[in-house]
């Protein structure tokens, strides 16, 4: 008996013992690394995109960084709509509040389902399916896990429970969760399929996006269907929520609106994935850079204008509020940078070239300029400036000049400065990106523009010249420093030009008297239009703020009739006029200026008061009497070459001797030979060859000569 007794008791030890050794070999290979915390899975979560912030922190720009998957910024379970998160946990674990991390219950039915053969059901609770998102290993790429996964998943899911809170789960899953295609994670799924952030999903939409959890390649039509059945539809209500769902999986993917405003500056700025940028940019001034332009340029499509860019810019700081660098909504070249693209300046550069003038006391804003026509020498042939309006004001003021931005005069106040002296001071002022060459190669039509800039560089030369002409650089991130100025323009030739630049009466020797350029505040503006109607440019400032808008095509084929006044200017006034809604700062002079009563003789121009450099004021101009002026030979031009045209008989064909001033007291001479008095303009038949032409006074003295070449047929 007692042997008996024994071998039970040993056979029970072994079995006891064998159970023991099963359940720690159990124990072991079902054991997994300790879960992290939720702030550890928060802070090792990287989205694709990275965001581009506006200077209050708000995004203003998404850019797709990794390319592995779409996932957007981490989003808290409070900005989820309560529909869907109701809907997830009715669709995949409905008593996702009552257990600790194992459905017990939903275990043993699909047990007992496995046992009858019937359809398994599935018990993977939520919190099992966030351990598998956590660790790879426990899931599995067949379609069903083996039972050694299952096993480390539910113990997984309990130590997950043990450490985290309900909606602690619930927000990690939402968020780590595949959805369909590429969206991985809430986020990017309400945008991809709904165009809207995750706490604006309606119950439909909520309902459609869980559908999409068990499965996310499934069919459109199966999806639509599991949409119904989570929430027991039938009938009508199910064929509403068919059509949204089918509506949503024949979507194209788009960004959020609002969500894409500044992608050439987010291209600039933005580097990794997840990162997020803060720039200077204000997003409530972006927008209306953005839609101003849109819209301007959408009335411009007949004129066969694309494409356009807009910068916004705080004075003081230097920072930029707004920068769109393409807003045509029919642009062929959308990815290209309009702030950054180098353009021909036309003449939104002779305000510098005045400044320069005005500064050294060369001349003041009262001074004569003669808008006549003129020749100079350009290399081996000759420059003939011409007009916007083909035409020719005879002797107007600085002030008038530059105001109805006449061609000649700056051409003249070039002569003054020098080509070198301008190139230099247009260095000083910021524009490097396309002044490369030396004064030489850009010659007298560098006073028109010739030269290519970008808009940034503009914008910030007008902010100069606001500032007093002190320049900083121009800020894209914050910086708490204040920006390190450097004198450029003096204060007192900046004011001056400003106020030129914001005369409206000046302006009307060129433009109408009302109009974009004709603000209710006070504003300092000029535009330019390049050659052959490929850009036309708006720059201008208040006390506050500098704007310039660029029109044109990037491809550089030329617009229709588009000036910068029907161009650009339209987008210009409009930004402005939001900006300065209420009173504008009104700029005080700086010292060193004298502003007095001023008039011409001959009433040249109506009287006014002028502004002067202190020791330049004079309260009467006058035009130099002839006796005054060095008498010169004003055609032909110095390095001229005639072709004679072999349609035309010789004998009626003429060239223009002409001597300025007039008069019968000097002699013409051609090759050493005398032809006669200067009194007047003489036609002389060309010959072919080169010639000689000199200006000669009563004692045979010369005066002035021409070198000039007639070329035969």
């Amino acid at each position: 008996m007692s042997f008996a007794l024994n071998r039970r008791a040993i056979a029970f030890a072994l079995i006891a013992a064998t159970l023991l050794i099963c359940a720690a070999w159990l124990v072991d290979i079902t054991r997994t690394a300790p879960p992290p915390s939720p702030d550890q899975v928060r802070a090792g979560y990287r989205s694709s995109e990275a965001q581009l912030l506006d200077r209050h922190g708000e995004v203003v720009q998404s850019l797709r960084m990794d390319l592995s998957g779409r996932r957007l910024q981490w989003t808290p379970l409070s900005q989820i709509s309560p529909a869907l998160v109701s809907a997830v946990i009715a669709a995949e674990d409905h008593r996702f509040r009552e257990h600790r991390g194992v459905d017990v219950r939903a275990v043993i039915g699909a047990l007992r389902d496995r046992l009858r053969g019937q359809a398994r059901r599935g018990a993977s609770t939520i919190t099992m399916q966030l351990a598998a998102q956590l660790d790879t290993s426990l899931s599995s790429r067949r379609e069903r896990r083996d039972l050694l996964q299952k096993l480390r998943q539910m113990r997984a899911a309990r130590a997950i429970e043990r450490s985290w809170s309900k909606d602690q789960i619930l927000e990690a899953y939402l968020n780590l969760a595949g959805f369909r295609g590429e969206s991985q994670g809430i986020a990017a799924a309400a945008s991809a399929l709904f165009g809207k952030h995750a706490d604006g999903l309606t119950d439909a939409e909520a309902r459609t996006l869980v559908a999409l959890l068990p499965s996310p390649a499934a069919s459109a039509t199966v999806v639509a269907q599991r949409s119904c059945a989570i929430a027991g539809l039938s009938g009508d209500a199910c064929d509403a929520q068919r059509r949204v769902a089918l509506q949503a999986l024949s979507r194209t993917p788009t960004a959020i609106s609002g969500d894409d405003l500044a992608p050439h500056l987010a291209r600039r700025l933005l580097r990794k994935p997840g990162e997020q940028v803060i720039s200077t940019l204000d997003a409530r001034t972006q927008r209306l850079a953005l839609h101003a332009l849109r819209a301007q340029l959408a009335s411009l499509q007949n004129e066969r204008v694309r494409d356009g860019a807009a910068v916004v810019v705080d004075n003081a700081s230097g920072d930029v509020l707004a920068y769109v660098g393409s807003a045509g909504p029919a642009s062929r070249a959308g990815q290209v940078d309009g702030a950054r693209a180098l353009r021909q300046a036309g003449s939104t550069l002779k305000p510098f070239l005045y400044s320069l003038a005005i500064e050294h006391r060369w001349l003041t804003a009262a001074s004569l300029l003669d808008d006549a026509p003129v020749a100079l020498e350009a290399g081996p042939g000759l420059y003939l400036p011409q007009n916007y309006e083909h035409d020719f004001k005879g002797l107007v003021s600085v002030r008038t000049a530059l105001a109805g931005s006449l061609n000649i005069p700056a051409v003249r106040t070039l002569l003054l400065s020098g080509v070198d002296r301008f190139r230099e001071r247009l260095h000083d002022l910021g524009y490097v990106g396309g002044l490369t060459e030396s004064g030489e190669f850009y010659g007298y039509s560098l006073a028109l523009g010739s030269a290519e800039v970008s808009l940034l560089e503009q914008v910030n030369a007008y902010r100069t010249l606001a500032n007093g002409g002190r320049w900083s650089p121009l800020r894209l991130q914050p910086d708490s420093r204040a920006p390190v100025m450097r004198a450029v323009i003096s204060p007192q030739a900046a004011w001056i030009v400003e106020d030129i630049l914001a005369d409206r009466g000046a302006r009307a020797v060129t433009f109408d008297l009302e109009g974009p350029l004709s603000t209710p505040y006070r504003a300092a503006v000029k535009t330019g239009t390049s050659k052959n109607l490929r850009d036309n440019w708006c720059v201008g400032s208040t006390a506050r703020y500098t704007v310039g808008v660029w029109v044109g095509n990037f491809e550089g084929d030329a617009m229709r009739t588009v000036s910068g006044i029907t161009g650009a200017a339209p987008a210009w006034r409009d930004i402005f006029d939001e900006l300065e809604r209420g009173d504008a700062a009104a700029p005080q002079p700086p010292a060193g200026l004298v502003h007095q009563p001023l008039r011409y003789a001959g009433n040249i121009e109506p009287p006014r008061e002028e502004w002067f450099i202190a020791g330049t004021e004079t309260a009467l101009i006058a035009p130099a009497t002839q006796t005054a002026q060095r008498a010169r030979l004003v055609s032909p031009a110095k390095g001229s070459f005639i072709a004679l045209d072999p349609d035309i008989p010789l004998d009626r064909q003429h060239v223009a001797l002409r001597a300025e001033p007039a008069s019968a007291q000097l002699r013409l001479r051609m090759d050493g030979r005398a032809i006669g008095s200067a009194a007047q303009p003489r036609l002389w038949t060309p010959l072919p060859g080169a010639h000689r032409l000199e200006l000669v006074d009563a004692a045979g003295r010369p005066l002035d000569r021409v070198d000039f070449s007639v070329r035969s047929p």
